[in-house]
């Protein structure tokens, strides 16, 4: 594969996005941009600041972009970007606020240059607010927002997957549906504007669904007394052999088919699912059934079975399980596993990731094809 010139495949192909490089939600934001199909180049440093943590072919979130190094403090590199900005789509970047206007590459500016622009601005707090300026990361922006106060066991601290619930999902996700509702709105006629994501509050919106079951009754404050953090039918188990496999039969009738698998239809202390005063005495002793036997002898007696299970698997056996296997959801390149592009469309699918740039590596090229060949 030419490294100049990536894979243009996707829904996405003709979009142009300029990424000023940076880390987390931002980057994971252009990676998926990118494998959709659009040009995405991201903006280097000529050289990495110290305190980049330098991943190489590990880098996945720059897969399938092109790097173009400039010096955005001096006047020569913000020329050249205000250039590029009048013939890109979307820009995102993730800078403290305030910071990409001293440099004199606010949204006011770029707007002015490119009125069609949609300009994307990733951060933890937000634009304003008491603690825009203030450093943070994932855990701290979804422990304020609410999203980690159910991602854990009564009495234990919280701990939610690193990275997920709030860079990813909270940031990443919600960044990239303002970028495309922006882009909406551009091709319907209308003017650019500025999309101002926040983890705190993309994560905070992700609680909708159990901020509705709280609503109806069905979520409480109190940690380990609600259907989704609490009961034995829906959690987490450790295997005789040290692994872990989890159960997450919400409804009567899934609920019923846990039961008759593991052999507990006719136990009475089991026929009433949603006693919350009982849960913690049965999820005691499933936990001790679930010991008895290895991770494999369960998948073999519940897998694929309506009972709701299915094993805790690394990133590596996922990639080998049958299900995902069949799916190419993960495919290796470079020598460095990685998911492959989702979600999938019939009429446009994406191609395979392109690769990770090094540092400058397109800089003439990406010069070329948008200030030279128009």
């Amino acid at each position: 594969m030419d490294r100049r010139t990536p894979q243009r495949k996707g829904p996405l192909s003709g979009i142009r996005v300029l990424e000023v490089a940076g880390i987390g939600p931002g980057p994971f934001c252009g990676m998926l941009l990118a494998d959709l199909g659009a040009d995405v180049v991201v903006v280097d440093r000529p050289q990495a600041g110290e305190d980049a943590i330098d991943l190489g072919a590990g880098a996945i979130s720059r897969r399938g972009k092109r790097s173009l190094a400039l010096d955005l403090k001096a006047e020569a590199g913000r020329s050249t970007m205000l250039r590029l900005v009048e013939h890109c789509d979307a820009l995102i970047e993730g800078m403290r606020p305030g910071v990409m206007e001293r440099l004199g590459l606010g949204p006011d500016t770029c707007l002015r240059h490119n009125p069609s622009l949609v300009y994307g601005r990733m951060t933890g707090w937000g634009q304003d607010g008491p603690l825009a300026q203030a450093a943070g990361h994932d855990i701290n922006y979804i422990a304020l927002s609410g999203s980690l106060w159910y991602a854990g066991q009564p009495g234990e601290p919280p701990m939610a997957p690193p990275s997920l619930v709030g860079d990813i999902g909270g940031g990443a996700m919600y960044l990239v549906a303002g970028l495309l509702a922006g882009l909406l709105q551009v091709r319907a006629g209308g003017p650019g504007q500025v999309v101002d994501a926040a983890i705190v509050d993309g994560s905070a919106h992700m609680t909708s669904l159990l901020l509705g079951l709280q609503a109806g009754g069905h979520m409480q404050r109190a940690r380990g007394r609600s259907m989704l953090d609490g009961p034995h039918w829906y959690n987490a188990y450790r295997c005789a052999d040290g692994e872990f496999i989890t159960v997450g039969a919400l409804e009567p009738k899934f609920y019923r088919e846990l039961r008759e698998r593991l052999g507990l239809a006719d136990d009475p202390a089991y026929a009433t699912q949603h006693d919350a005063d009982q849960w913690p005495a049965l999820r005691e002793r499933l936990a001790a059934l679930f010991a008895t036997r290895d991770r494999a002898t369960w998948c073999e007696l519940l897998e694929g079975t309506d009972a709701c299970f299915a094993p805790v698997l690394s990133p590596d056996e996922a990639a080998a399980h049958p299900h995902l296997r069949a799916r190419g959801v993960y495919t290796e390149a470079d020598g460095v596993l990685q998911a492959s592009p989702a979600p999938r469309f019939s009429g446009t699918p994406a191609g395979i990731p392109g690769p990770i740039p090094r540092r400058g590596e397109h800089s003439a090229a990406v010069l070329a094809d948008w200030l030279i060949r128009r």
